[in-house]
């Protein structure tokens, strides 16, 4: 779903794009605000309206986003929360001989345009932004050391992923899922976990014997685009406007 972005290589000859790292960002905080800030009745327009303009500004994200397996999912979302959700209300409509709380209604496609909206952003903002640019945003802020954690995690995702199809492999080929497919699964998750801190105890001893300090770090450059200070203020004020108005 989230697709890798490219390396960026920022010379001060490079045109200077319209949209940079900052106005990126922007836009993926406000489409979270706009969907988890506002109350039931009014989250479910905000959040139709953020899904439109994330639609506009990130195309090519809504093509995979509408796969089979990602609308699947969004469908079991909306049946979990409507038939296991906690309402105070009495069920009042009856659909198909199933009688149904309008509040679980509207809080099931609250809960399910929600996530569309945040895996969009999350979607077009990776997709745009390149990995560095995103920890350079974090370490400006004042959260020092948190650009070598994102690039570790990053960096151990390929790692993980190979090393989870192997031992997946291997369970199966010896019948670890026949039998006893608990076991199996039980002895799968504490490989991977395994794995993980092998692979992260690994890099953080390389970093201690290079001498890495966070707060000696360098800045990594970020694309600042020609429209990221108009476009960060109108997303606040539209955002204030929706939500308080």
């Amino acid at each position: 779903m989230l697709k890798q972005a490219q390396p960026i290589t920022i010379s001060p000859s490079a045109p200077k794009s319209l949209i940079g790292s900052l106005g990126h960002l922007s836009i993926f905080l406000w489409a979270l605000v706009m969907v988890l800030i506002p109350s039931l009745t009014k989250g479910i327009i905000l959040a139709l309206f953020a899904l439109g303009v994330l639609i506009l500004i990130y195309p090519a994200a809504l093509k995979r986003l509408a796969r089979p397996r990602w609308l699947a999912i969004f469908g079991i979302l909306f049946l979990v929360n409507l038939f296991f959700g906690v309402s105070h209300q009495a069920p009042d409509l009856t659909v198909l001989g199933l009688s149904f709380s309008s509040i679980n209604i509207l809080s099931s496609v609250q809960m399910t345009l929600r996530a569309a909206v945040i895996l969009l952003a999350a979607d077009g903002l990776s997709s745009s932004v390149n990995i560095i640019e995103v920890a350079g945003l974090l370490e400006r802020s004042g959260l020092r050391g948190l650009g070598f954690s994102i690039g570790v995690a990053t960096n151990l995702l390929p790692d993980l992923r190979q090393s989870g199809m192997n031992a997946w492999h291997s369970l199966r080929m010896r019948g670890g899922f026949r039998a006893q497919w608990w076991r199996g699964v039980q002895l799968l998750v504490i490989t991977v976990f395994s794995n993980a801190l092998r692979h992260a105890d690994q890099i953080v001893l390389a970093a201690e014997v290079r001498a890495f300090r966070p707060e000696l770090s360098r800045h990594s450059p970020l694309r600042i685009g020609a429209l990221d200070v108009w476009l960060t203020a109108g997303l606040t004020i539209l955002g204030m406007v929706l939500i308080l108005g």
